[in-house]
């Protein structure tokens, strides 16, 4: 599974809040290509596609309706994923296992939908998804020239105070005035290279139509995670609502057939990130620092999951949600930190990094424009390998309930400032977003949340040492066991009501708040804002200066060389068209072959878990016919983010939906391999199958394969 959120398990969660995210998010990411990408390789901007390569090697050149149409049919599940309309209805469609929190925040003590999964037959039936927010493409505004304007001559606390500004002003002016229904993102390419403005339209009312069991949407379970051949049906249908009513937008049509092999096929997505231009000493701090800390801690809090579910029915399913996105982090985390071991990345990257640093020490000229930034990257690293373990004790300390009440306790602080000196996330057109996630109506279980809590607090402890006056100061005489069973039993926070009312009047309610988990918070914000202090200005602003002036200065060696426009930035879950072809690959010797077809699903069942299928498809087994294609493998260039991506012919229409990549797509945050890169989709003829012959969905068929919503018997409830 390739879901954003998932693969940045910690890379996200990490940055202590939403403020932190967005600042501190170039400390992990890289800046651009530094070398003229192959036909199938880059996830491009849709401003910048190479058309001609495109033409020369497919013979095949999208026009700009072809393009609009795309982008205007596309969307983005805020939380982490891509999606697409579907039909004219406001249908979209994305994977299982982006739909995985709002199943289990719906679910009660008589329907799993996390597991059974969920049907409604009338729009009155569908049910509104707590906290989703998707996001449909508007506007891109180039604002390199307004960022470098107010970033010139500065550095360290300055250069990050006058991002702040640049940013405050820019998004204001963005959303003009109604952040409800906009949201505007500022987006650095190529890492200070380039600076873009997303615009969306928002959409706070999304509800589930249908989603299959768990048990295809993931048959196989995390044996089968990253490998191929595959046998899962991993989608959902959602609709999305504005004023009480669907949408209506363009959407893409949805082709029953499924693709050829040898087909060329489109991926419009929004990848998470990836480090193809990563310095090389950055790449061994997460080699050698960050990754094996990251996946201890995964490896931990799998075992404390599996021993929570094990104790029953209900824990299991209070459970499987947090355990299936533990696992999944756990693969794919292990996967790039193998490739980093093994491979010869890190020593390619620093002969990468040699050779461009003699281009610019060669000149005069060229030393004045771009200075000596290996060295600045350097610096900040080891600065950042200092940080690193209190950054991680602070964030196990951190998880659920509490990460909201430190959100509480930062958001309150920081809308005391002025718009223009807060810190990213907490600008007044970005304050919508906090208030609808601390919103939310997602279930909290007691003993969950309690030993969750108690598990971070120990690692903490043991991360920095029982000494260390951090823990002291957040322990005091109390064990992490029985400090997780006070705050947890003791706090309000569980009820979105109480959270947003003490988010809505600010900082007086925050200071005089009782509650046990702010006070904790409290506790713990002195330390967080100043290593988010710290990290800002000693780590993220001289990484993210640094990055601009070696993608400024790969720019410059581009042109020179006479492929500049061959050169694409790295992800940064924002919408990027990608291509390639459906095709398997050789490994090992042996032949994998592009597609896998139910008879091969029925073979593969077990009757054990993972490989047990739903009662729903053992009894379909007659119906369904055994040579329709389940999923396909393609040379499109994917990445954690791309989950939902719709897999769309030359035509622009829908014929496969990405849920995941093979083994050696792990390696595709560091570099791309056509030989062996693989991205994995659910074919749409399978789809179709599914819902004709096994769930008897007529009505939900004759929508995609009609494009409109057909009339219905009960009316949609906001």
């Amino acid at each position: 599974m390739i879901c954003y959120v998932i693969i940045l398990y910690f890379i996200g969660c990490l940055m202590l809040s939403k403020s932190f995210l967005l600042g501190s998010a170039a400390v992990f990411v890289a800046f651009a290509a530094t070398g003229p990408a192959r036909a199938e390789e880059g996830m491009w901007t849709f401003n910048h596609l190479p058309v001609a390569t495109l033409q020369k090697t497919y013979g095949f050149t999208p026009d700009s309706a072809w393009i609009e149409h795309v982008v205007q049919s596309s969307a983005r599940l805020a939380e982490g994923c891509s999606a697409s309309f579907v039909s004219g209805g406001g249908l979209v469609m994305t994977n299982h296992h982006c739909a995985n929190s709002c199943l289990a925040a719906l679910s009660d003590r008589t329907h799993d939908y996390f597991r059974d999964g969920f049907y409604s037959h009338t729009p009155a039936e569908e049910r509104q998804c707590p906290g989703m927010e998707l996001d449909r493409l508007d506007t891109i505004s180039d604002v390199s020239g307004q960022v470098a304007d107010a970033t010139r001559g500065t550095s360290g606390a300055a250069y990050t105070a006058a991002m702040q500004k640049v940013e405050s002003e820019l998004t204001r002016d963005c959303v003009k005035g109604d952040p409800t229904h906009w949201r505007c993102d500022m987006v650095s390419l190529f890492h200070g290279g380039q600076s873009a403005l997303y615009r969306y339209r928002r959409y706070q009312d999304v509800r589930v139509v249908m989603a299959p069991e768990q048990g295809i949407a993931f048959f196989g379970g995390d044996p089968d995670n990253f490998s191929y051949p595959r046998y899962d049906i991993d989608f959902s249908m959602l609709r999305v609502y504005d004023g009480g009513r669907p949408v209506h937008t363009p959407f893409l049509k949805f082709d029953p057939m499924g693709p050829k092999a040898g087909d060329l096929v489109f991926t419009s997505g929004n990848p998470g990130r990836t480090q193809r231009s990563l310095p090389a000493s950055a790449l061994a701090f997460q080699r050698d620092v960050a990754n094996p800390a990251i996946i201890g801690y995964l490896s931990t809090r799998e075992g404390m999951l599996w021993e929570y579910s094990r104790q029953g029915t209900t824990p299991a399913k209070e459970a499987q949600d947090a355990l299936f996105g533990v696992q999944n982090a756990l693969k794919s985390y292990s996967g790039t930190q193998a490739a980093l071991r093994t491979g010869d990345i890190v020593a390619r990257r620093g002969r990468e990094d040699a050779a461009l640093r003699s281009w610019i020490e060669a000149d005069a000229s060229r030393r004045k424009e771009y200075g000596d930034p290996f060295h600045d990257i350097e610096q900040a690293v080891a600065v950042q390998k200092t940080l690193f373990p209190t950054y991680l004790a602070l964030r196990m300390a951190m998880p659920g309930l509490a990460e909201d009440a430190v959100t509480l306790v930062d958001g309150a602080a920081e809308r005391e400032k002025p718009d223009a000196k807060r810190h990213a996330g907490f600008h007044e057109a970005q304050l919508g977003e906090i208030e609808t996630s601390l919103g939310a109506k997602t279930p909290v279980y007691p003993r969950l949340e309690t030993d969750t809590l108690a598990l971070g607090l120990s690692l903490m402890r043991q991360t920095l040492g029982a000494d260390d006056p951090l823990v002291t100061g957040v322990l005091g005489t109390e064990s992490p066991e029985a400090l997780a069973e006070r705050l947890v039993k003791g706090t309000k926070l569980a009820d979105p009501g109480v959270r947003v009312a003490l988010w809505k009047r600010g900082r007086t309610a925050v200071d005089a708040s009782s509650d046990p988990m702010i006070v904790f918070a409290r506790r713990l914000y002195p330390a967080y804002a100043r290593l988010r202090e710290r990290m800002l200005n000693e780590v993220t602003s001289p990484l993210h200066k640094a990055e601009g002036d070696i993608a400024r200065a790969i720019f410059a060696r581009a042109k020179a060389e006479g492929h500049a426009d061959d050169i694409y930035p790295d992800a940064t879950f924002s919408p990027r068209l990608s291509w390639g072809t459906v095709k398997g690959w050789t490994e090992n010797g042996t032949d994998i072959p592009a597609f896998t077809d139910f008879a091969g699903m029925y073979r593969h069942a077990t009757g054990s878990d993972p490989f047990a299928l739903p009662k729903r498809w053992l009894g379909a087994k007659s119906k369904v016919d055994p040579a329709t294609h389940l999923d396909f493998v393609s040379t499109n260039d994917i990445v954690g983010g791309n989950s939902g991506s719709p897999v769309i012919d030359r035509n622009g229409h829908v014929v496969g939906l990405i849920f995941d990549g093979n083994l050696p797509s792990l390696a595709g945050d560091l570099y791309y391999d056509i030989s062996s890169n693989r991205a994995v989709s659910t074919d749409t003829s399978a789809i179709i199958a599914a819902l004709r012959d096994v769930y008897d969905e007529p009505t939900l068929v004759h929508e995609l394969l009609d494009g409109h919503q057909a009339a219905a018997s009960g009316a949609a409830k906001p």
